[in-house]
């Protein structure tokens, strides 16, 4: 299983036709951040498994502005509320939610956008897959949001090679850290095997056992063919 990267601290990151989408969790929470106003901590960390399934942290927090502040609010969609766990956190004068979570498809990771509802509208990141290949691509719009407290970061982990990124790469992991004032790209190329293509093996395997099925059935017939059975005499 591909670890997942903490979220507090900083790190880095085939062709048939299927592809699956990912509308980032990043979006949802880096957005719910900006509607506070850009004083946030919003840190991602994501790991793709070998499966296609996603492993992953979030953290979503404010400043803290007295012992009963919570932070900012936090919906998950009905459908994923067995499936995400939410609980209170409180690191270094922020106070939010951090959201854990494990086995999620792409689809369902796609789902948590519903977080933020429509405030996800300054981003935009896909992960899909190509073959042989994971590629991610988006942009997040951070030219509103205010330097002041403001910590905004993704990390993504993949049980492949990481073969191009505009982020810090490390050991299969590719991290942003976005900055407030620009409009921050995200992209990586990772290459790693299709969990649900036929393996080699697998192949090899049976194409062995049709030859030998075949090798059987041509020795029979040759036998056959130069020993015809004698006929009991009448």
């Amino acid at each position: 299983m591909t670890a997942v990267p903490s979220p507090t601290t900083i790190v880095r990151p085939r062709p048939t036709g299927r592809r699956r989408a990912l509308p980032a969790l990043l979006l949802v929470v880096l957005m719910a951040g900006l509607l506070v106003g850009g004083c946030a901590r919003v840190r991602t960390a994501l790991a793709v498994q070998p499966d296609d399934t996603v492993a992953g942290e979030v953290v979503v927090a404010t400043p803290e502005q007295n012992p009963e502040d919570k932070g900012p609010k936090i919906a998950l969609p009905p459908e994923l509320a067995d499936a995400v766990d939410v609980r209170e956190y409180r690191q270094d004068g922020y106070v939010g939610s951090l959201l854990r979570f494990s086995d999620l498809t792409f689809e369902q990771v796609g789902q948590l956008n519903r977080v933020a509802g429509d405030a996800g509208a300054g981003a935009a990141l896909e992960l899909r897959r190509q073959g042989n290949r994971v590629i991610v691509t988006g942009s997040v719009d951070l030219t509103t949001v205010s330097v002041d407290k403001a910590d905004f970061q993704l990390k993504i982990s993949f049980p492949g090679e990481v073969t191009d990124t505009d982020g810090d790469a490390d050991s299969g992991t590719v991290s942003w850290t976005f900055t407030p004032g620009e409009v921050n790209d995200v992209n990586a190329v990772v290459a790693f095997d299709d969990p649900n293509a036929p393996s080699a093996l697998n192949w090899t395997l049976g194409l062995s056992a049709v030859v030998v099925l075949t090798a059987v059935a041509v020795v029979v017939m040759a036998r056959r063919t130069r020993n015809p059975p004698v006929s009991p005499p009448r």
